[in-house]
């Protein structure tokens, strides 16, 4: 019989196309040699152009999802992507605090790389009100942080304004990304007595599809392993960095991250 492997559990929604939600998360605990499960909480009709249609699950069906798992395979660490309704944050948060759920990290889904919306109205105080409380860590990009703290976010001066409103919410830590800002690719860590920064050279060329994704995935199979703090989210970045720089130009739209060479770098990092 096989030896005990480290296992997480994505609640996210579904990206046909793989490049995003569950399909980008079990690609990057595959690669971390997690045990990846998934709760789903959405379907979409998207590709890397757009989405074209949402159907959201009913929050007791995502919470049933999220039961049968926990209750047969205890994670050792959980993530948060795209859960779309007010009601579906309410019941994870539940289904959380029931299991002691603490490794939890949330990606606050909002809005997909091409813009279009992957949340109803009330996601966001939900957030605020009922999930970062119970996060380990929240990992926001500077849009993201924005809805959530009412910081400005355009420099890493308010990038720290922000991490440090967000925190106030209750979440243990933030990893406020600034994917988005120009110069480097720099992340910022607060955990309320310090400050982090995660550094990597941007890379250049076409918008790529799922890379918030692919993070906060790795992210959190750090942690399921066992890796400090810092160590994870350094090794995420490099993931992640390292599956832009290589990314699949297959799609009429964004191109999409490369996990086999992000793979890799992992590796190296070993």
């Amino acid at each position: 019989m096989a030896s005990a492997v480290p296992a997480a559990l994505t609640v996210a929604g579904s990206d046909p196309c793989g490049g995003a939600g569950i399909q980008a998360d079990l690609r990057t605990m595959s690669a971390y040699r997690v045990h990846g499960m998934a709760a789903l909480t959405a379907v979409t009709v998207q590709n890397t152009s757009g989405v074209a249609k949402t159907l959201y699950l009913r929050a007791s069906l995502v919470a049933a999802q999220v039961e049968a798992v926990v209750g047969d395979i205890r994670p050792d660490a959980v993530k948060t992507g795209m859960l779309g309704t007010a009601e579906t944050v309410e019941a994870v948060a539940e289904s959380v605090r029931k299991h002691g759920l603490g490794v939890l990290v949330v990606d606050p889904v909002m809005v997909a790389t091409s813009g279009d919306a992957l949340a109803e109205s009330g996601l966001v105080e939900a957030l605020k009100r009922s999930l970062l409380p119970l996060a380990f860590m929240v990992t926001p990009n500077v849009h993201e942080a924005r809805a959530l703290s009412g910081v400005e976010v355009d420099s890493q001066a308010t990038m720290r304004d922000a991490a440090r409103a967000i925190l106030d919410l209750g979440a243990a830590r933030v990893l406020v990304k600034g994917g988005h800002l120009s110069g480097d690719a720099v992340d910022i860590l607060y955990d309320g007595e310090a400050f982090e920064m995660f550094s990597a050279p941007r890379v250049s060329g076409a918008k790529v599809h799922g890379t918030g994704c692919a993070l906060s995935a790795a992210i959190a199979s750090g942690l399921a392993r066992g890796w400090p703090v810092v160590d994870a989210i350094a090794r995420a970045k490099a993931y992640v960095t390292r599956g832009i720089a290589a990314a699949l130009d297959i799609s009429r739209g964004s191109a999409l991250v490369n996990h086999v060479a992000a793979a890799e770098a992992l590796e190296e990092l070993s």
